[in-house]
């Protein structure tokens, strides 16, 4: 990483309404260090490497949005302080393709056409939809149906 910037904050209550969550709010000098436009940060969370995206806040600011897994891997909690060392992501629309979408997408390339041209946080919201599923019938499942939709030009995540 270059240019990495090292602060301390607090976790918080936070997120948007629709989903709450735990967050870090990035102090503005921190924002201006990253280069102020920046949207995706890479580095350590607690020693923990993350890669996360700077939220506006409304009002103004940014936040980190810090969910319940990476809470415990790190040990932290609501209240309690943590230790980041970000840098602006080199990489910002790269999007780590879970085994079972990969396989899907060289069955059906029309699909992976259309994933890629999907924006960036919906290609990562259909990475993590199928990822975060715990047993591999459901990853494959959920790959299967956002492939075959995808092949046939439709949304991700709408039955159409």
């Amino acid at each position: 990483m270059s240019d990495v910037i090292s602060f301390e904050a607090y976790l918080e209550h936070g997120g948007p309404s629709f989903m709450p969550t735990q967050i870090v709010v990035v102090p503005p000098l921190v924002l201006v260090a990253l280069g102020g436009t920046t949207k995706r940060v890479v580095g350590t969370l607690n020693g923990l490497p993350v890669r996360l995206g700077l939220l506006a806040q409304p009002g103004g600011g940014r936040y980190l949005m810090v969910n319940k897994d990476l809470c415990r891997a790190v040990g932290v909690q609501v209240g309690q302080q943590v230790q980041l060392h970000l840098s602006p992501d080199p990489e910002p629309d790269r999007v780590d393709l879970p085994a079972e979408l990969a396989e899907a997408f060289e069955a059906w390339p029309e699909a992976g056409e259309q994933f890629e041209k999907l924006s960036g946080s919906m290609r990562r919201a259909v990475a993590q939809h199928i990822a975060t599923a715990r047993q591999a019938e459901t990853r494959a499942r959920r790959a299967v149906e956002i492939t075959e939709r995808l092949a046939r030009g439709g949304h991700p995540f709408r039955k159409e």
